[in-house]
């Protein structure tokens, strides 16, 4: 089994702009594909929060729309990706988000 890193791409969102409910409903459905998912599982992860970009000459850096990760442990690239079915970033299917998938190389020093 090797470890694929989910990087979350996409408008960050406040969430004092969501009502009582749509925060419910959000959480929800985290908690859901979380559940599903949840022996692959390794790092539920986090949202990020304000960031910075350093460059290699010095030059300031564009920061992207990087929202967050996930860990999980799949068979393959493939697997890792069929596990982001009805994952709750994808939902809206508007474009404006999208979920890369790295795998995590292991490497021994």
């Amino acid at each position: 089994m090797s470890k694929f890193i989910y990087i979350y791409k996409g408008p960050a969102a406040s969430m004092d702009q969501y009502t009582e409910e749509q925060s419910a409903a959000q959480m929800a459905a985290w908690g859901a594909w979380m559940g599903k998912v949840q022996s692959s599982l390794v790092d539920a992860g986090a949202p990020f929060a304000a960031g910075a970009v350093v460059t290699d000459d010095g030059a300031p850096g564009v920061s992207s729309e990087l929202s967050g990760y996930s860990i999980v442990e799949a068979e393959s690239l493939e697997a890792a990706k069929a596990l982001t079915e009805g994952h709750p970033l994808l939902a809206e299917r508007s474009g404006k988000y999208s979920l890369e998938i790295f795998e995590l190389v292991d490497i021994q020093m």
